[in-house]
């Protein structure tokens, strides 16, 4: 059965092909596939086709069909506009002025020549998000070139005074270029009438298809080439035309043109129609509106709700209802657009920004039912909201609890950088029975008892990783006991650590995640004697775990000796593979895989290690590979090098990694890690991210003398853990990895 897909309110990130417009480029697929340079019929009917086309956009904009010039898309119409004008000009001066809530498609290009001996004025804006032409007036001066401010906000919606902003530059001698990729077909686009030199389209913006755009050059302007070949487009854009597409970016403004006033008048009522409906269902107070009230684009609408962190809600309905998040909550930060930012939108706003833009087919029983999904989902998350326990009528195993969370699993661990900041500050312990305290990186606490007895406690908790319940607390299980395992000591009971949203989730699924955490403690042959929980926004399962070893036999992760080889028992890659799963992109036999992996417990990896003379042992969570590698050799005063070859990676995660599907721990424990971590010039950024990987209950990292490594990995072997020799302790040194 065909998967129903969720209500799509995320217009200005992207539109649909129109049906008119894909029949109009049909012909050109099978057809009509001459090269529109060639003089023979099928050159000549694909060259009739692009300047039909050029046509259609001239008329949609109002200008002379010689000013259109096609473009790859809006990203690269602005930087032909900006660079090509800027660098054919600078003889004349060396001044740009910008706004600061430009689409980043002009934004960078402005830092680019920023580097290329350029200045540039970045304009404020107000609490609205609109330029005042009285400060464009007071920023230009004789350097000035060119003046580029978008027509209206991709983010918010504000529409500038472009008439009133253009002829101010122009009464200072510089040129003015606006980005109209969210206007066209949603606002009139006259060039005559905005007064521009220059003007951004963005094919997939307006029902045309994703790849194609076209800059609108007046007459007389300038520019230098950014590519060089052949005088395609009257040698101003080098390469064969897109033939295809451009018949589809020119039947896409023939309708936006056709149909602009309907279209308006359905785009505002449909947006109002959602605005007035999440009015009515949540509590006075809970949003506020970003942009300006009256002088916004009619499909765009962006809500600040209040004290609710956007990606979560999202999370929680992304399979109902599609939008956008204005901002992106981590453990220890809150990343702003620098829309809000530049509009100085309050922070408990800002943090629950949500823009929701429809489209031309969007109907009002879609815009009713997203009403329903998002006050459901937003009444739970509001501050001051009375909770009440849930239960719903759904098997609970059609609940997804990554839905639940913005982040997952050991990825939502505190940024090294940050937690090392904040126990820099804290005094350290002194009791002489510590035998393992928070002043190393080992990854348990350690206090003696007795001459022949020491208590080893850990505590681990996260966010779900999986999306069934059941494996969610085996997982969780699996990895607070692995510290015990890592430290070399056996565990004997442990406790659990609860955060469950009772007015988001049926209790039903709390009884699952526990029931899963308390069949893995049976396994290590240990109990779950209590608790605690308290009611939280988003589910997080740990436990405190206990476990006693002869003082003697204590493992650490500071006691590396050169010359030692490094033994993995797990293979890498979790975290990436987990992130795929979140975003619904991981097929069943692979999540069998990972979720197995992770709850496997590494008891049987320690039981080897009982065998030989080990020196030191980590697990691998959610620092990665290469950050508990650098918490081993930094404490034991020694180098390592690794081989990359030898490293078992899972293969699907190097897939996923290439598509860019990484986790943002992953991503902080490279950047945390740069510094102690030398890779060889052949080391590709994607094999340096695995590296790093912020993984879930991964293996053990033994690190232990090369006449013992045989030995423990044939015993690891007979046990059906295919370990891994990836690397070595070089000597001493200073907590530097060489990987090659």
């Amino acid at each position: 059965m065909k998967k129903k897909l969720p209500i799509y309110l995320d217009y200005n990130a992207t539109t649909p092909i129109a049906r008119e417009v894909a029949d109009e480029m049909a012909p050109y697929l099978y057809e009509f596939f001459g090269n529109p340079s060639s003089t023979h019929p099928y050159g000549i009917q694909a060259k009739l086709a692009i300047e039909q086309a050029r046509k259609q956009v001239a008329q949609a904009i109002n200008c002379q069909t010689q000013e259109v010039l096609f473009t790859s898309g809006g990203t690269e119409s602005n930087n032909l506009a900006l660079r090509g004008y800027a660098l054919a000009h600078r003889h004349q001066g060396s001044h740009i002025i910008t706004s600061a809530i430009e689409h980043p498609a002009v934004l960078e290009v402005c830092r680019y020549l920023e580097g290329q001996g350029f200045t540039v004025t970045y304009l404020p804006v107000d609490q609205y998000g609109w330029v005042d032409p009285k400060q464009l007036a007071a920023a230009l001066s004789p350097q000035t070139l060119i003046v580029s401010i978008m027509h209206a906000n991709n983010e918010v919606g504000t529409i500038q005074p472009i008439r009133e902003l253009a002829d101010i530059a122009h009464e200072a001698g510089a040129v003015f270029h606006t980005d109209a990729a969210q206007t066209l077909g949603k606002l009139p686009v006259d060039v005559q009438a905005l007064g521009v030199d220059m003007l951004s389209i963005a094919g997939h913006k307006l029902y045309a298809p994703k790849g194609v755009g076209a800059l609108f050059l007046r007459t007389g302007i300038h520019l230098n080439k950014l590519m060089f070949g052949a005088d395609h487009e009257s040698n101003r854009r080098p390469g064969t035309e897109n033939v295809l597409e451009i018949v589809g970016l020119g039947k896409a403004c023939e309708i936006a043109q056709r149909d602009l006033e309907k279209n308006i008048s359905h785009l505002q009522t449909i947006r109002d129609r959602l605005h007035q409906g999440l009015q009515s269902a949540l509590p006075e107070g809970s949003f506020v509106l970003n942009g300006h009230p009256e002088l916004r684009l009619p499909n765009t609408l962006s809500l600040g709700f209040y004290m609710v962190e956007a990606n979560t809600l999202l999370s929680e309905v992304g399979d109902r209802v599609a939008a956008s998040a204005g901002a992106a909550c981590h453990s220890d930060e809150i990343d702003l657009s620098h829309v809000l930012e530049a509009m100085q939108v309050p922070i408990d706003f800002a943090m629950g920004t949500v823009r929701f833009s429809v489209g031309r087919e969007t109907t009002p029983e879609e815009i009713d039912q997203a009403i329903e999904i998002l006050t459901k989902s937003l009444i739970p998350l509001l501050p001051h909201q009375q909770p009440q326990l849930i239960s719903v009528e759904e098997d609970l195993r059609e609940i997804k609890l990554t839905r639940y969370t913005h982040g997952l699993g050991c990825a939502c661990k505190l940024r090294p950088q940050a937690l090392e900041q904040v126990l820099a500050n804290l005094p350290p312990s002194f009791d002489p029975k510590a035998l393992v305290d928070a002043s190393t990186n080992d990854d348990a606490a350690v206090y003696q008892v007795s001459d022949a007895l020491a208590v080893v406690q850990t505590v681990d908790f996260f966010t779900p990783i999986v999306d069934d319940p059941y494996w969610f607390g085996a997982i969780s299980a699996a990895n607070s006991l692995s510290d015990i395992y890592a430290m070399g000591a056996q565990p004997i009971f442990a406790l659990n650590i609860v955060g469950f949203p009772s007015n988001r989730l049926p209790l039903g699924v709390l009884e699952e995640i526990l029931r899963g955490a308390q069949d893995k403690a049976q396994e290590a042959g240990i109990s779950i004697l209590g608790g605690h929980t308290v009611d939280d926004n988003e589910p997080k399962y740990g436990m405190v775990v206990t476990g006693l070893i002869h003082p003697d036999r204590i493992l650490r992760n500071s006691t590396a000796q050169p010359g030692d080889v490094l033994i993995l028992t797990k293979p890498i890659g979790t975290g990436i593979l987990a992130t795929a799963l979140k975003q619904g992109l991981l097929d069943q036999p692979t999540q069998v895989k990972i979720i197995d992996l992770m709850a496997k417990l590494n008891r049987d990896a320690a039981d080897c290690m009982r065998e030989v003379s080990v020196n030191a042992c980590t697990d691998v969570t959610g620092f990665g590979l290469l950050g508990h590698l650098h918490e081993m050799t930094g404490a034991s005063k020694v180098d390592a090098r690794i081989e990359l070859a030898a490293v078992p990676i899972l293969p699907e995660a190097r897939h996923f990694a290439a598509m860019d599907i990484i986790p943002g721990g992953s991503l902080n424990n490279l950047e945390f890690v740069a510094p102690h971590v030398h890779f060889g010039e052949n080391i590709a950024h994607i094999d340096q991210v695995l590296l790093a990987d912020a993984q879930t209950s991964g293996g053990l990292l033994i690190s232990l003398p090369p006449a013992e490594a045989e030995i423990l990995l044939d015993s690891l072997s007979k046990k059906g853990i295919r370990a891994s020799q990836i690397g070595q302790i070089t000597g001493l040194g200073t907590g530097n990895i060489f990987v090659d």
